[in-house]
């Protein structure tokens, strides 16, 4: 994540800050520059963008009314929904006790994720758009399904499925310890099901398939049995070796997909900690432990992605250190094997191949 400041006074601002502190001016985020902007009100609801030459007329996303986004909608468009809520077909029903402070943590991961899908340079295209390639969110309750069923977490061609109760802080952590994770939360969800959409957008019939199955197996596999296998028998005892979760070793979907969630933990947390100028020199290291880093690049820029580990893993295990100061659990308590990392690598060069290609269509 990028750091943003107020366009008008240059305080630093969060990227959810619909107005600044310090000098009150309502901000946006453009998605088209993929900045937070300082925004000069006109008449109804209709803003520009303070100080900028060009009097383009602008108003906040529909769902703005709710608090849960802050993002601009060009005048003249032909929604009245940002590029991220145009994804929403199901939200949560608003009368119900809870579901709007849900439904606010849920757009908060959710629009996170469409920034860094955003900086990755990958299409963003909405069902409304092409209902066979687009994506789509349900936000669901267990109250709309019938009794004793329960909405399940999930993605089918596009449509990803969220379980409102995901976004309490209690019912989310009684799931984690239930399914004995050691991480869950609500961007994660987001990041894992996401990357299934990108698996059929970016390798399903595409030439880097065949190097897919070499590094996350055969996705022919039936899934259901691999599925029964998993929750019957476990992980295999290496699984570490090998894969970044313990349910990546279900099926070579569910590997892509914790890696590809994983990939943006790395990418987004390394943006943030360049954006801070952090660097890493512990006292007590020795040059081959090899935990000295200077976050000096952007990583969404960097093209070798052996680079973008040298930064990663000294920062993961100074964010682990603090965690452990204020008595909170690891911020990232994964080891990253040499398999993982060149599925990690695997990724990395996908997603930079996706975007020139699409600059080249673009142009």
């Amino acid at each position: 994540m990028k750091l943003f400041k107020c366009t008008h006074c240059g305080q630093l601002v969060y990227f959810e800050n619909t107005h600044c502190e310090r000098c009150h001016s309502p901000l946006g985020f453009d998605a088209q520059q993929q900045q937070l902007v300082a925004l000069e009100p006109r008449q109804e609801q209709r803003f520009v963008l303070y100080g900028h030459s060009n009097e383009s007329l602008y108003s906040y996303c529909a769902n703005h009314a709710h608090e849960v986004c802050n993002w601009l909608v060009p005048a003249g468009s032909h929604t009245e929904f940002c590029v991220a809520c145009q994804l929403n077909r199901t939200i949560p029903k608003l009368t119900e006790p809870g579901h709007i402070a849900r439904w606010q943590e849920l757009e908060k991961a959710k629009h996170r994720l469409v920034f860094s899908l955003l900086q990755l340079g990958l299409p963003v295209i909405s069902k409304t758009e092409n209902e066979e390639t687009g994506l789509a969110f349900d936000f669901l309750a267990n109250e709309q399904k019938p009794e004793g069923e329960k909405v399940m977490t999930g993605h089918d061609n596009g449509l990803i499925t969220i379980n409102i109760a995901e976004a309490d802080s209690v019912e989310r952590e009684m799931a984690r310890k239930s399914m004995d994770e050691v991480y869950r939360t609500v961007l994660g969800h987001f990041r894992h099901e996401v990357g299934h959409y990108y698996w059929e957008r970016l390798i399903e019939h595409t030439n880097w398939l065949a190097e897919y199955r070499q590094l996350f197996g055969d996705e022919q596999e039936d899934y259901g049995e691999a599925l029964k296998k998993h929750y019957d028998q476990g992980p295999p005892a290496d699984w570490a070796e090998h894969y970044i979760s313990a349910y990546a070793t279900t099926h070579s979907w569910e590997d892509w997909a914790e890696t590809w969630a994983h990939y943006l933990h790395i990418m987004d947390t390394l943006q943030t900690a360049y954006a801070f100028g952090l660097s890493v020199n512990p006292r007590r290291a020795t040059d081959e432990q090899n935990l000295d880093a200077a976050i000096t690049e952007d990583p969404y820029g960097v093209a070798d992605f052996n680079r973008v580990m040298e930064m990663w893993l000294p920062l993961s295990f100074a964010m682990n250190s603090l965690n452990r100061s204020m008595g909170q659990p690891d911020s990232y308590p994964f080891i990253i094997a040499p398999d993982v990392v060149r599925k990690l690598d695997f990724i990395h060069r996908v997603c930079r191949q996706a975007k020139a290609d699409g600059m080249k269509t673009a142009a």
